[in-house]
């Protein structure tokens, strides 16, 4: 009888193992007899399976099993960008959280009684990566159904019915542990299914936009020990760890979104000039974007009303989709606008109509993420006589009287005789035109290129003086003289008396003109005339009369202009 036993086992275990996997669980770390190669293991037993089946006395939970079930309530994973919806972990799971959750003492199987379990090197699962404990809110989550609906609202993962055939879901598609993992193979390490080269196993599941012509998809470089905390990847090059290289998928650093570190202090751990590009050297100057290394956004999206503002890589660059750029790609032009450049594809913006894209074309759209129609709060802004309370949007809608041909193309060119050459037939500029690093690559210097950070607020490429009383001079005015030639300035070839005002009265070029655009009445706000209400006082209006004529009545440094009218 006892040989019929133990034939009617191994036949069955047999079964159950050719279902599962084709490999074999022996010298593996799921190996735990006296045999087994890893630390926990049997001081005497020599049976492999025993410590999850057995022919008699089993659990049917699953085929022949062994283990008592855990009675945990486990701390799920949370975060703002999650669809699905998660909920404890399954039967398929506490499979494997019966050893994995540190709960129950590794050698009590269902066939021993409670006080005899099997003698082990370690009674409970030791601490470590395989010790999951009974929070997993730093694990990638499971217990929640992956179908159609889920992937209608989540973009970035793919239709259930095109998920790899090797992930195995449940049979109402939940995901359990044993989606990603065989317990009965280890070729591929880990019990994995897929592998983890070039991110195989992600994607099986992740359908990232852009991922694989990114920069970081074909990086040959290899991934610094600061990203991983010292932790060993598997492989060498930052395209063969892909995922990996940021991502965690059980007892990770930085929960939400299961990273080595929080979103913005992991791009910087990276590119420090040693890893990847260096942004480190500009991300710490007078004016900009400087990212909180110390907290990462609690809400998505983060512009809307209401939420605490603040500024993270990912905010302007995607990690899963960034290209790398030529030197010039940021000047990119099309017959709309100025196109984003690769260092920011696939990144959501707002239209110039104030609509969310899930893919911003223009350089603007990422820009009026934040500085649109809930606008960050930008120090020391000037306010204008007719102030658009900091919605640069606004400022640069195709309807404004005038504005800098960021949103839709130049007009009038004739009438701006102090262009420079180069610049007489660009229909568009871009914002980093103006907003940038002052020593960036792309404008000669030899730093990461973009609006980063810079010495000139608010961030600004070069030196833009808005203060009263200033002494002209080239360096004071840089940024209007990079487009705008000081001679044809100086020499009034536009308005007759901009020496006057610039030079002798030392009025700074903002008290009349804004920066941007400004909506209203063409003939009172042509030019970009939107007085600084700071500087200029009284009715602060100006009339266009025609090509460099004009008037003004208003109060500027103690003198009224009544009417005061120029070039007739």
């Amino acid at each position: 009888m006892a040989r019929f036993a133990l034939i009617l086992f191994v036949s069955l275990l047999l079964a159950v193992t050719a279902a599962w996997a084709d490999d074999s669980v022996l010298n593996s770390k799921h190996d735990l007899s006296v045999f087994g190669p890893g630390p926990v293991r049997a001081l005497e037993e020599d049976q492999v399976c025993i410590f999850c089946h057995a022919p008699h006395n089993a659990s049917p939970v699953a085929p022949l099993w062994n283990r008592h079930n855990p009675t945990t309530h486990y701390r799920i994973y949370r975060s703002t960008s999650l669809d699905a919806r998660v909920d404890q972990p399954g039967p398929a799971s506490k499979l494997c959280l019966s050893c994995h959750d540190g709960s129950i003492a590794l050698g009590l199987t269902l066939d021993r009684p409670l006080t005899q379990p099997i003698p082990m090197t370690h009674l409970y699962m030791p601490s470590g990566p395989s010790d999951l404990t009974n929070d997993l809110s730093d694990d990638h989550p499971i217990g929640f159904r992956y179908d159609r609906a889920l992937s209608n609202r989540d973009p970035q993962l793919r239709p259930v019915e095109l998920v790899d055939s090797r992930i195995v879901l449940g049979r109402r598609g939940e995901v359990e542990c044993t989606a990603c993992h065989d317990p009965h193979n280890n070729e591929l390490g880990n019990f994995l299914r897929i592998t983890e080269r070039e991110g195989a196993l992600c994607l099986s599941c992740h359908d990232l936009r852009g991922w694989r012509l990114s920069a970081h998809a074909l990086s040959a470089r290899s991934v610094p020990m600061t990203v991983t905390h010292g932790e060993k990847l598997p492989f060498r090059s930052l395209a063969d760890n892909a995922c990996a290289a940021c991502h965690v998928s059980h007892s990770a650093p930085h929960r939400e979104q299961l990273l080595y570190d929080r979103p913005s202090q992991l791009c910087l751990n990276c590119h420090d000039g040693i890893g990847g590009s260096n942004i480190l050297t500009v991300a710490g100057q007078r004016s900009g974007h400087r990212v909180d290394r110390r907290r990462a956004h609690r809400s998505s999206p983060e512009w809307r009303p209401g939420n605490t503002g603040h500024v993270e890589c990912t905010d302007c660059h995607n990690p899963h989709a960034v290209q790398q750029d030529v030197l010039t790609a940021a000047r990119r032009f099309g017959a709309d606008g100025p196109f984003v450049p690769g260092a920011m594809a696939e990144v959501p913006g707002i239209s110039i109509t104030g609509a969310e894209v899930e893919r911003a074309r223009f350089y603007y759209e990422v820009c009026f993420r934040c500085h649109a129609d809930w606008p960050a709060l930008v120090p020391n802004r000037i306010i204008r006589a007719r102030d658009a309370g900091g919605n640069v949007r606004r400022q640069f809608l195709p309807t404004a009287a005038s504005a800098h041909p960021v949103a839709f193309p130049a007009r009038n060119s004739a009438e701006v005789p102090s262009l420079r050459p180069e610049y007489r037939g660009q229909a568009f500029v871009s914002c980093q035109d103006c907003h940038n690093n002052p020593d960036a690559r792309d404008v000669g210097g030899s730093e990461a290129a973009g609006p980063h950070t810079s010495r000139f607020e608010p961030l600004l490429v070069a030196r833009y003086e808005t203060r009263d009383f200033t002494i002209e001079s080239q360096q004071a005015y840089d940024l209007c003289y990079k487009c705008h030639d000081r001679n044809s300035i100086l020499n009034d070839e536009s308005f007759a008396f901009h020496n006057l005002h610039v030079v002798r009265s030392r009025t700074p070029c903002s008290a009349c003109h804004t920066a941007h655009g400004v909506s209203g009445s063409p003939t009172e706000h042509s030019h970009l005339i939107n007085f600084d209400t700071a500087i200029v006082g009284g009715e602060r209006r100006f009339i266009d009369l025609g090509r460099f004529k004009g008037s003004c009545t208003l109060t500027c440094h103690g003198v009224r202009h009544m009417n005061f009218t120029y070039g007739e």
